[in-house]
């Protein structure tokens, strides 16, 4: 047996690329060079050798301060080229070999003329605002003071007389009656204020001039009609002028300090129409000059802007670059006598090579008279998990590491999640309509691939994008299991060929009552269509459904042991293939193997017996005659041999195990007063969170592993009850599926299409296409991906998968975001 297994294949796509520990002695005069095309590379993970260290302590803490004042600089240039809507038409080519300090001169000028030009810019739009201000106020207050005039000239004598018949004291009219009957200034002692102020602030405003004046003043207002534009966040506010005519001295004082208050701008308007006229001509005037000098520095500061953003995508990647080479620098030891650099990390063993090569060229590049020192260390802590992927697999990959990076050499179920998620996905979702909605997006996400890759998307459209080859599959077995279900929008066809029943009479009239009569073979691939619509479609597609759902799950839970057989075997832990792999074969088989069993015999042989009661009975009466659910000859003995197989492969994952490891550790370290070395079996074993780091083993606790070791075999014992009914999600969700699209199908397209009205058939299929897009081809979609997605990490991957590994994070330049700053 173990001749034959040494045969098979290593599978090395099953197992994570065997990783190697090697040591870098670089000198001073290359050590920028090295690592840098260690990035462009992008095939070797540095060890951070100055964790204790600070990131101010560390050698090249300087040239990384200055890469960030850079960075905030490129990002500067970035928002005011957004800001005065350019674009940046930038090249292609990456400047390596730029020097930094010439690249922070030049960005120093470059925002040093910027900011020039926007101080210049924004006191000049200051001063314009000001005098469109001005302009406003002179054209709308000027029509209260007119009015207010006019209206004083035909009343003279009146408020005259009404001013001096009461005792000579003007004081005690009150201002209001003044407004109403206004008079000469000189005489009734009325002013005026006049200024703009924002439409938000208004009514906070007015109410606080009454407060402060105790009613004594009269508050006119209107629309500006313009939008002024506020330099410092180039928005465009609305705003209202105002008049304030008031009494007293006391008075102008308050309201004047309310006005500064609430940032209203106060302009003096002349009485005089001719003055004003003459004032207004004068602002239109110097407004004209102003806007030439803002055009042509606007004009100005967007040369300068282009001239930048023409080179700024290639500076910021230049930058991003350089301060990941210093980041990395500062991960290596730096030894001051040997003038050089001492750096540790991992690597494919498969790149060892290409790494050699690339320090050479560095060296050569460098004009240094030492060459780079490259070798493999021994290495005492577990090494990261690496997995070569393309763009099919990276997905997949990406789904199981969302639940657990895998161990180090770790059987990889994204393997086999290649095939078995589509596929559990369709048998859930399986409708080969559907699935051609399904397929046709996956081929636009496909067809744009190249564009929608150079593209920033949204978090929705990323995740579509990202998953565009999940989505293909997803759509081929969606067709492939809508084929075998016969159902197409929940509509079976006569695809591949006739029917295999007929109806019972001549006229048909009683076929989906009484039922139908088979009179030749069955129907060549899929559900006979004749089922659908007929009395048995429930019972019958219940059936076939269960059942499918059952002997894929044990299908599936069974490969998931054999992938825990493979672990043990190549980990070299003949405890677990003794002791855990083989009790667990035996179990889950004896009782849900052989309920597969039964379920493939009944339809080969096409029996009636009841497949619950023989389960239930086969626990409650082993002994007792099964009668008409006997499906074969010594059914009943084969159930008490695997009842007790059964319950002898209880004790045997509970006990055997941890008293073998405590018998290995006796004999390994009795007598021994030194420190033990941990071995890889006892470390697999007895401490299963190991892989995060390199330790020795302190103390044998076997309490401790009889309980972990209890723990794990009741949970197994339990979950191969609950694993398999919780694949009967494929069964309810297919069942959900199918009566869905027949609702939809049968009581909004059907129904509207028996009406002899156009309007209501449109209707009815803007519902019904309404209802497959949002509730079928979204909603069901990703219920039935979270299902699948449940079913690989719980009921698949707890066979077998530990996932406590961690990622290999090579240093890449290809692997910086713009965020990495």
């Amino acid at each position: 047996m173990d001749e034959f297994l040494d045969k098979l294949p290593q599978m090395d796509l099953m197992r994570s690329e065997k990783m190697t520990l090697v040591q870098l002695i670089i000198p001073v005069e290359s050590a920028h060079r090295s690592i840098t095309y260690l990035g462009e590379l992008g095939l070797l993970q540095f060890r951070d050798l100055n964790a204790d260290k600070s990131p101010f302590q560390r050698t090249f803490a300087n040239q990384v301060k200055r890469c960030g004042e850079m960075s905030r600089k490129l990002r500067f240039f970035k928002d005011q080229i957004d800001k005065a809507g350019l674009r940046c038409s930038a090249r292609h080519e990456i400047e390596p070999d730029i020097e930094l300090g010439d690249l922070e001169r030049q960005l120093a000028d470059h925002e040093h003329e910027v900011l020039e030009m926007n101080s210049n810019s924004e006191k000049l739009r200051q001063t314009y605002n000001e005098l469109l201000e001005f302009k406003i106020v002179l054209q709308k207050a000027s029509g209260f003071l007119v009015s207010s005039n006019a209206h004083a000239i035909g009343e003279e004598t009146e408020l005259n007389e009404s001013t001096y018949s009461n005792n000579g004291f003007i004081e005690t009219a009150s201002l209001l009656e003044q407004e109403m009957n206004p008079g000469p200034s000189s005489q009734s002692g009325l002013r005026f204020i006049s200024g703009i102020i924002n439409k938000d602030k208004l009514l906070r405003f007015e109410r606080m001039l009454f407060r402060a004046t105790r009613g004594n003043m009269l508050f006119n207002q209107t629309p500006s009609d313009e939008e002024i534009m506020d330099p410092s966040t180039s928005e465009m506010v609305e705003k209202i002028v105002f008049v304030v005519f008031f009494s007293g001295e006391q008075a102008r004082t308050k309201i004047l300090k309310i006005c500064e208050a609430f940032g209203a701008n106060c302009y003096p308007v002349p009485e005089d129409t001719t003055k004003q006229r003459q004032l207004t001509r004068e602002v239109l005037s110097r407004l004209s000059d102003l806007e030439a000098t803002l055009d042509a520095g606007t004009r100005h500061r967007n040369n300068a802007l282009n001239s930048v953003g023409y080179s700024l995508t290639n500076w910021m990647t230049t930058v991003r670059r350089e301060k990941a080479v210093y980041d990395t620098l500062n991960m290596l030891n730096f030894d001051v006598t040997k003038k050089c650099l001492v750096g540790e990390g991992w690597c494919p063993t498969f790149a060892k090579t290409q790494i050699h090569e690339v320090l050479q060229r560095a060296t050569f590049d460098s004009n240094s008279q030492v060459g780079v020192i490259f070798h493999v260390m021994q290495a005492v802590e577990p090494p990261p998990t690496y997995f070569r992927t393309n763009k099919l697999t990276n997905a997949f990959q990406e789904i199981i590491d969302a639940y657990g990076i895998a161990r180090y050499q770790e059987a990889n179920p994204a393997v086999y999640s290649v095939v078995t998620y589509p596929f559990l996905f369709a048998v859930m979702f399986g409708d080969w309509g559907h699935g051609l909605c399904l397929l046709l997006g996956a081929l636009f996400l496909l067809a744009r691939e190249k564009k929608l890759s150079t593209q920033k998307l949204g978090s929705f459209m990323k995740m579509l994008f990202g998953g565009r080859y999940v989505i293909l599959l997803m759509s081929l077995f969606s067709i492939y299991c809508g084929l075998i279900y016969n159902e197409f929008f929940s509509v079976p066809f006569h695809i591949f060929g006739g029917s295999a029943y007929k109806c019972r009479d001549t006229t048909c009239s009683d076929a989906y009552t009484v039922g139908l009569v088979k009179y030749r073979d069955p129907y060549p691939f899929g559900v006979d269509p004749s089922w659908y619509g007929s009395r048995s479609e429930l019972p019958y597609l219940n059936s076939l459904k269960m059942k499918m759902s059952i002997l894929l799950g044990i299908a599936q839970m069974n490969l998931g042991l054999l992938l825990s057989f493979f672990n043990a075997r190549f980990f070299g832990s003949s405890l677990d293939i003794r002791y855990q792999f083989i009790p667990q074969m035996i179990f889950l088989n004896s009782l849900f193997g052989y309920l597969s069993l039964l379920i493939i015999i009944k339809w080969c042989t096409g029996s009636q017996a009841d497949l619950y009661h023989v389960m239930i009975y086969m626990f409650l009466s082993p002994t007792e005659e099964l009668g008409e659910n006997e499906l074969f000859w010594g059914q009943r003995p084969l159930q008490l041999l695997l009842l007790l197989s059964a319950f002898i492969a209880v004790p045997w994952m509970l006990f055997p195990k941890p008293f073998a490891l405590r018998k290995i550790h006796m004999e390994r370290f009795q007598g021994r007063t030194y420190g033990v070395l941990v071995s890889s079996e006892v470390d697999l074993e007895v401490e299963p969170d190991s892989a995060r780091g390199g330790h020795h083993e302190e103390e044998f606790n076997f309490s401790e592993i009889f309980v972990h070791q209890l723990i794990h075999s009741i949970e197994f014992i339990l979950g191969s009850v609950s694993n398999t009914a919780s694949y009967l999600r494929l069964w309810a969700l297919s069942l959900a599926h199918s009566e869905l699209s027949t609702v939809f199908y049968e009581k909004v397209l059907l129904l509207a299409w028996g009406y002899d009205n156009i309007l209501i058939r449109l209707i009815g299929l803007a519902v019904f296409a309404f209802a497959t897009a949002f509730i079928l081809l979204m909603m069901e979609t990703l219920s039935a991906f979270l299902h699948a997605l449940r079913l690989h990490w719980v009921e698949f991957m707890g066979k077998f998968f530990h996932g406590d590994g961690y990622k290999f994070k090579p240093f890449s330049f290809a692997l910086i975001s713009d965020d990495d700053e």
